[in-house]
């Protein structure tokens, strides 16, 4: 079968011709587990984050792109993502049950006590909505690392948009806050980053078999974090990544043919069957 890989690059791409990802919710995900239709996990809309969403669609440093985006979600589940919880809560159990040792502690926590489990299931959750196009339910919690402090994410995501201030000041008009501020503003008033637990996305461990969002070997550089509010019952996921734009643009096309193609249903004996 004709697999829909979409890379992170064509979904940026797809977002700045379609809109918001969150129209796009209904697409469901190509992959091993069926995601059907039904309730999903809430988009929660915030003005502040939807407006460092439409800045990073595509911003021109140069020779390079970058793009990335920031959704924030409740992790009260309903319809099928409560039942694709329970089932993923359920391979949880059993790979534990089949190696013991896998109990000791992990990125999420104790992965024998419920809670470090529902962590990882609505951390997982969250990249199944995110890249719709992908099946991310084989990830487990030596997928992800959790980050020592909030300071030193900051540090980190201030460090690479640097480049970016300038164009966020062309766009946004002077006088508006710069960019490092409007963003932890956003991402604060979204998940109230004080309180959460914060993750990576750790796409150099991927299964060697799993073509994922990240996987693009001509990123200058990346980043993939969730901001986990437990209180809240809410996560706050924000990635961004840089390329040179040339080979951007050639993934781009490349995949928004894989893209068009798969969109008809198109398989390459369609034709067999009529009498041209």
């Amino acid at each position: 079968a004709r697999a829909c890989l979409v890379s992170l690059q064509a979904h940026a791409l797809w977002r700045h011709a379609c809109g918001p990802l969150s129209e796009l919710r209904g697409l469901g995900a190509r992959g091993g587990r069926e995601q059907g239709k039904g309730a999903r996990m809430k988009y929660l809309e915030y003005p502040n984050l939807n407006r460092i969403n439409a800045f990073l669609r595509d911003v021109n440093v140069g020779d390079h792109v970058t793009r990335g985006v920031a959704e924030a979600y409740s992790c009260k589940l309903a319809g099928v993502d409560k039942k694709l919880s329970k089932s993923l809560e359920a391979d949880v159990v059993e790979s534990l049950e089949m190696s013991p040792s896998s109990t000791a502690a992990s990125p999420v926590g104790q992965l024998s006590e419920a809670s470090s489990r529902r962590t990882l299931i609505h951390l997982i959750l969250t990249l199944n909505h995110m890249y719709p196009d992908y099946d991310f339910t084989t990830l487990r919690a030596r997928h992800f690392s959790k980050e020592p402090s909030a300071q030193v994410v900051r540090a980190n995501v201030d460090s690479r948009l640097l480049e970016l201030r300038e164009r966020w000041v062309e766009a946004m008009g002077p006088g508006t806050p710069d960019l490092s501020s409007s963003v932890w503003t956003a991402i604060d008033e979204a998940i109230n980053v004080a309180d959460c637990d914060i993750y990576s996305y750790d796409a150099d461990q991927e299964d060697a078999e799993m073509d994922g969002p990240f996987s693009d070997s001509h990123a200058v550089w990346s980043f993939a974090y969730f901001f986990y509010n437990r209180a809240l019952k809410r996560v706050c996921f924000f990635s961004v990544y840089m390329a040179p734009r040339r080979a951007d643009e050639d993934r781009d096309m490349d995949e928004g043919e894989q893209v068009a193609y798969a969109a008809v249903g198109m398989d390459d004996d369609v034709f067999g069957d009529m009498d041209l």
